[in-house]
């Protein structure tokens, strides 16, 4: 698969990643003392989750200067009624930051994260809960890509988002998706991030350079015996949202390795993006590639010798500003990219051939099929086939390989690749 081109534009923003505001603003995320989501009730200004919500909404007004007005600030407010798992009703609001894009034709390209953290017992929210990895490292990243594409003009719309309500059950990432769902947005991709901030695992192992993306395989409402008859299982628009990341990253921030992780999230665990995928979007989820639970939801103590506690001073900031400049990279290319395309393969007959079909894309110019045996996980094979909205492979067998159709601007950005389904 030949290398992308960079864009000296794309890579200015990701070279302004810096470590050390990345480092002042987890140190003053963990000052708020706690987040935690039943928190909201306290009139004290300088501790509990909405004295951090106010603190994010004012970063976000400030790096909005820089877009000159096209950056907006909103709070994303309800209450959540009590229920078997929320002890009391709570009132959650996440900020959402809002950069206009230039193209109305386009969809909304998300960068997520949650700013809620809770300790041992998250119904507690008078204990400290520093919350420094999980998650003020994502709320950093996702503030540092904000300011650093903020001056920037993009056919997208980006919006920046520090969800509340995580920790209590995907609250607030659930109420904001499902009202993009129920107003018919577009939503062309969720980067959500969570617990990016650490490089050594429990066993003190260092994982400075690596880092888990994970990406569902069943979109919404998969129908499993044409998954199964087509062999769709790892070609939801995720995983091609994944495999573009990996792309990006190879090419924008070489140091890191992006490792595809072929799962919704971590074992029986969730995240933000999953409130995106459930309504039908396309979302992918980057993790520090080792945990360590000691420093996760942890009341903070010391026991036989092992400190307990989400600290500041387990954060790298250096592979955190990695994690950052490939959501910047991420972010930035998917805005300024087309969209992938509605694309189908042709069944009309037997034969040795392969004719795939797409419906021409926002900003393309011109459209690349990308190609790989079934066994495969990655593209293998691209081949630009000019501006047209159909193409035919001469003796390809599509019982032996896996397409794709993605779409290429005149300045050769190219678009997460489309899985073209199958049609008479």
């Amino acid at each position: 698969m030949p290398a992308l081109s960079l864009d000296s534009r794309i890579a200015d923003a990701v070279a302004k990643v810096s470590a050390d505001r990345l480092r002042a603003i987890d140190t003053r995320l963990v000052a708020f003392g706690t987040r935690n989501g039943y928190s909201e009730t306290s009139n004290n200004p300088k501790r509990g989750v909405y004295a951090a919500r106010a603190w994010l909404a004012a970063q976000f007004r400030e790096i909005g200067k820089s877009s000159g007005g096209r950056l907006t600030v909103d709070y994303d407010t309800y209450v959540q009624p009590k229920n078997d798992r929320i002890v009391r009703d709570v009132e959650i609001s996440s900020v959402i930051a809002t950069l206009k894009g230039d193209d109305p034709q386009r969809g909304l390209v998300i960068v997520s994260s949650h700013f809620d953290d809770c300790n041992s017992k998250c119904t507690d929210p008078t204990l400290d809960a520093p919350g420094a990895d999980d998650n003020g490292s994502a709320v950093s990243a996702v503030l540092e890509v904000a300011r650093v594409l903020a001056p920037l003009h993009f056919p997208a719309t980006i919006v920046f988002i520090c969800f509340d309500g995580e920790d209590l059950g995907l609250l607030g990432s659930a109420n904001y998706a499902k009202s993009l769902k129920d107003r018919g947005a577009k939503v062309e991709a969720d980067v959500n991030n969570d617990i990016v901030g650490a490089s050594t695992g429990r066993d003190g192992r260092q994982w400075p350079n690596d880092v888990r993306l994970f990406s569902e395989a069943l979109p919404k409402d998969a129908a499993l015996r044409r998954v199964n008859q087509i062999g769709s299982e790892n070609d939801s628009p995720s995983r091609e949202l994944a495999r573009a990341f990996k792309e990006i990253g190879t090419a924008y921030v070489p140091a890191m390795n992006v490792n595809l992780i072929w799962r919704t999230d971590r074992f029986l665990r969730g995240g933000d993006q999953q409130s995106f995928t459930d309504q039908g979007f396309p979302g992918t989820r980057y993790v520090e590639q080792s945990e360590n639970y000691e420093h996760q939801h942890q009341t903070l103590r010391v026991e036989n010798g092992i400190e307990y506690g989400d600290l500041i001073k387990f954060i790298d900031f250096d592979y955190l500003a990695r994690v950052t400049q490939l959501n910047v990279a991420d972010v930035a290319t998917l805005a300024v990219a087309p969209p992938a395309p509605d694309a189908s393969l042709l069944t009309r007959a037997l034969g040795y051939d392969t004719t795939l079909e797409w419906k021409p894309a926002p900003g393309a110019a011109s459209y690349e099929i990308v190609w790989r045996a079934t066994f495969e996980p990655l593209w293998t094979h691209a081949r630009n086939v000019g501006n047209v909205t159909t193409f035919t492979f001469k003796n390809v067998s599509k019982d032996d390989s896996i397409f794709g159709v993605r779409a290429v601007d005149a300045a050769g950005h190219k678009g997460p690749a489309a899985y073209p389904q199958p049609v008479r």
